[in-house]
């Protein structure tokens, strides 16, 4: 848009008194702004709070900013579907249009109850975005979204229609134009431009056309029925069949190309009976029940899960306390390793990735930093398991509700025709947190109890985000179908338009949407997307059971616990962290609690009849390996495990110890002769570095480990009757003996029996991922206030009224007078407390206009209230260009 365009809208003609506009019709967008109070004001700032950076200097500098088309496509990207139809409405109606001219346009000629009542909450809404602008009687809306909405040959409209008959026949000769008129009945006239007035009007008057399609063959009012709901146009041959052509004599289809026509928009208008959009939305739609079930149910299932998704967290990060799976070259996790972890939860690969994901979005998970960089747990995975179950949930549960990297995109592909990877880059989607909780206020709208039906919530979801949710829908427009017989149409019978086959083109705002997203941007049904994945999370989480929102998750939502929940009402803004401790609160209750027991078996197994106790956890984790997990989980003493205590110092009498004390069954025979058996073998044999050697105080058992051909590998000779030498490190030996059957043990330089203790490898302390804002971030009621008053005393500094100068002035140029007389005029102005109006050049030479209240003048400089900035400020006079009084009316 050049500067003459936006004169219209943003230009505030010099000499204007402040306030006419609120007793006279505003002529331009900046004049509507002016009219408005501070709410009013505040109201679109925080609906559009990229207008805030920076603040506007004034309400024209506001006024223009708010018709830019970054700005406009973002506020249409913010509005719900009947707002936008009615956007659309105003960009194919006569600007300025009447409120009842654009009412006409939504309802038809059959009008519609629900339209009529929704209607002025979507201009209002419009008009509060600085979208539309003017009175009931004069609607326009801003250039910009007229430019985006209208139809044009480059960007069909989403409404399916075309140009006007003026449009149209823009490039048509007047001996043509005259032709049309013949063939339509209307007398003849003196130049195109009433010609076409007359054909416009005979297309717009109901009756007149009436009765001119009433002599249309069959055939014709067939290939008008086809193109009525768009795409408007069609391609023909050089010798169209006879219907198209009794069409085309009487101007109800005009040629844009020689092989293109296009049915005109006043034309359309009267074969759809007025009304613009096929399926007008004024009222939003409802997400349905799906099933019912009693909160409690609901709140145990979710407990259950939420229980569940913390024991898969623990189990995926206790299985990489040694070092996970290294980081690729591009950042993230291999295929094979995502595979491997998916298995070891027996989980499918999505959820694997869902679970890494959450566990990187939370701070629990990253890569170590090192050359050969491995994922390991944080330092606050640690802090993590110290807090109740309760509290972890919670923890879990508030880094996923804000983050915005989406697993759901891993197994995908980049713009570039990359794989995306589990923890890698190029994941992060802005609207992921502003989606997923919409998600869960709409199943929070439901009765308590009620699972919604999946499909409903996101057709909600499309009405309340049109244009970011079915961004390919809305470029497809709004119908059509197959041309009949001799209609324009393309081989095999489908509608051609103009733009490639089916005519529906491009979006006007490019292929992803209003924002214009390019490479790597977000696909048009993003938004569904992550509904539906939000849908799967939220299960897997334990925010929703069995499809239904749970108590806990509505406190954590900041959402009344009353029966009938209203999706707006909030039970009062809070901090997230107050939510969710209130949501562990309630939580808590529901989660079962530990057990300080097992039952031991003769089949060297024990069962945990619930969760354990974290320290017996621990202790039973290395003592026996998990067999089967579940309401009970079953663990498995092996030569193996039972060697694993052994290596962390422990003797038999204390593994019996702890059986003992921990059992409610008694220690099975079976069982303690396992553990006496490995540990009277434990120790026999000692490896050391030699690289490294084994001795042993038995040499015949030296002999038979030399003797045995699976020791070939370690190539072992024997140093001394005790002492055999190995070529393998020391670990590969241990491993080695261990396969063999044998039960050896490390030692020290000294001799000493080393002790492995169950340490974890830690990554260096590291922050969760910052998510990625979805635009500027909303302004707080502190900066919007702040805001509010900078514009308007930056908006009474520039069109405060000024005497006129002496001499003639340059217009726009600051004032110039001689020292002495700006000495005189500030120090009367001080004395009579009037403001005056100075021109000023800071110490970096910029220039500005500014209205003060002098209240000092001493030693060379001014003392004054700034009405610009809105505070008082003191000036050196040497840096005034010089100043003059204001209008009488302004003083």
């Amino acid at each position: 848009m050049g500067i003459g365009e936006l004169d219209r809208e943003a230009h505030v003609p010099e000499g204007r008194p402040e306030g006419n506009g609120a007793t006279a019709p505003p002529r331009t967008l900046a004049e509507a702004l002016r009219a408005r109070g501070d709410e009013g004001l505040a109201a679109l700032l925080r609906a559009r709070p990229d207008l805030l950076s920076p603040v506007p200097n004034d309400l024209t500098q506001l006024a223009t900013r708010a018709g830019t088309r970054g700005s406009v496509v973002r506020a249409l990207e913010r509005l719900d579907r009947f707002a936008l139809q009615t956007a659309e409405a105003l960009a194919v109606a006569p600007d300025p249009a009447p409120y009842p001219v654009l009412l006409a346009l939504l309802t038809g000629d059959e009008g519609d109850a629900e339209i009529e009542a929704a209607l002025p909450g979507a201009v209002a809404l419009l008009r509060e975005q600085a979208l539309v602008w003017g009175e009931d009687d004069r609607l326009r809306l801003v250039r910009t979204a007229r430019e985006l909405l209208a139809p044009s040959p480059q960007h069909p409209s989403p409404t399916g229609l075309g140009p006007t008959v003026a449009e149209a026949t823009s490039g048509m000769s007047p001996g043509r134009v005259q032709e049309l008129l013949a063939a339509a009945g209307l007398p003849a006239t003196h130049d195109p431009v009433s010609a076409v007035a007359a054909l416009t009007e005979l297309f717009t008057h109901r009756t007149r056309m009436g009765a001119l399609l009433d002599t249309a063959p069959p055939e014709a009012l067939a290939v008008l029925d086809r193109l009525v709901w768009g795409p408007p146009y069609g391609e023909v041959t050089a010798d169209p069949a006879p219907p198209v052509r009794w069409l085309r004599d009487r101007g109800l289809l005009l040629p844009v190309s020689p092989r293109t026509m296009v049915l005109p928009r006043e034309v359309a208008l009267h074969l759809r009976g007025g009304r613009v959009h096929r399926h007008p939305e004024p009222v939003p739609p409802r997400p349905a029940v799906l099933r019912e079930y009693r909160p409690q149910v609901v709140d145990s299932a979710a407990a259950g899960q939420a229980y569940a998704a913390l024991a898969t967290v623990e189990e995926l990060l206790k299985s990489w306390d040694r070092g996970g799976p290294p980081v690729l070259r591009a950042g993230g996790l291999a295929v094979r390793d995502l595979k491997r972890t998916a298995a070891a939860l027996d989980v499918t690969e999505p959820v694997a990735a869902f679970w890494l994901e959450l566990c990187h979005g939370a701070g629990l998970l990253a890569s170590d930093g090192e050359a050969d960089e491995r994922y390991a747990p944080t330092p606050a995975y640690d802090d993590w398991l110290d807090l109740p179950p309760a509290e972890r949930w919670a923890r879990l549960v508030t880094a996923w509700l804000t983050a915005t990297r989406t697993s759901g995109l891993v197994g995908g592909q980049d713009a570039r025709g990359r794989t995306l990877s589990a923890l890698g880059p190029d994941l992060d989607r802005a609207p992921a947190p502003e989606v997923r909780h919409r998600v869960l206020t709409l199943l929070a709208a439901l009765p308590p109890g009620s699972a919604a039906d999946p499909g409903t919530v996101l057709a909600r979801l499309a009405w309340e985000r049109p244009l970011r949710s079915a961004g390919a829908a809305a470029a497809a427009g709004p119908g059509g179908g197959r041309a009949a017989s001799g209609a324009p149409q393309e081989p095999g019978g489908r509608q051609q338009g103009p733009y490639g086959s089916g005519g529906h083109g491009a979006p006007p705002y490019g292929s992803h949407g209003p924002a214009g997203h390019g490479p790597g941007g977000p696909a048009p049904d993003l938004r569904a997307r992550i509904a539906r994945w939000t849908l799967e999370e939220a299960e897997l989480l334990g925010i929703t059971g069995r499809g239904a929102l749970s108590t806990p998750a509505r406190a954590l939502l900041n959402l009344p616990l009353a029966e009938a929940a209203d999706p707006a009402g909030h039970a009062g803004e809070v901090e997230l962290s107050v939510a969710a401790e209130r949501a562990a609160e309630l939580l808590a209750p529901l989660l079962p609690e530990p057990v300080d027991h097992v039952l031991l078996q003769a089949d060297l197994t024990a069962v945990a009849p619930g969760p354990l106790l974290r320290p017996l956890a621990d202790a039973l984790a290395v003592l026996a390996d998990v067999e089967s997990k579940g309401g009970a989980t079953v663990y498995r003493f092996t030569p193996g495990s039972v060697r694993r205590a052994l290596d962390t110092g422990r003797t038999a009498s204390d593994l019996h110890d702890f059986l003992a004390a921990h059992s409610r069954t008694p220690v099975p025979q079976p069982l303690a002769y396992l553990i006496d058996d490995v540990a009277r073998k434990h120790g026999h044999l000692r490896v050391g570095a030699a690289s490294a050697y084994v001795r042993c105080d038995d040499d015949t058992l030296l002999g038979e480990i030399l003797a045995d051909r699976r020791s070939a590998s370690l190539r072992l000779r024997r140093l001394a009757p005790t002492v055999l030498a190995a070529q393998a490190d020391p670990a590969a030996l241990l491993d080695g003996l261990r396969a063999m059957g044998y039960a050896p043990a490390a030692e020290s330089a000294e001799g000493d029996v080393l002790i492995t203790r169950a340490d974890a490898y830690r990554t260096p302390a590291r922050t969760a991922p910052v998510p990625v804002p979805d635009g500027p971030p909303a302004p707080d009621a502190t900066l919007l206030g702040a805001a509010v008053r900078a514009i308007r005393a930056g908006d009474r500094a520039a069109t405060a009224v000024r005497k006129e100068p002496a001499a003639p002035a340059v217009a726009g140029a600051l004032p110039r007078t001689s020292a002495a007389e700006t000495l005189a005029t500030v120090q009367a102005a001080a004395l009579t407390g009037s403001a005056v109006w100075i021109g000023y050049v800071n110490a970096e030479g910029a220039a500005s206009q500014r209205v003060i209240a002098p209240v000092r003048v001493e030693g060379g400089f001014v003392t004054g209230y700034d009405h610009t900035a809105d505070e008082v400020r003191t000036y050196p006079l040497h840096r005034i260009t010089g100043v003059a009084e204001l209008a009488d009316d302004q003083v």
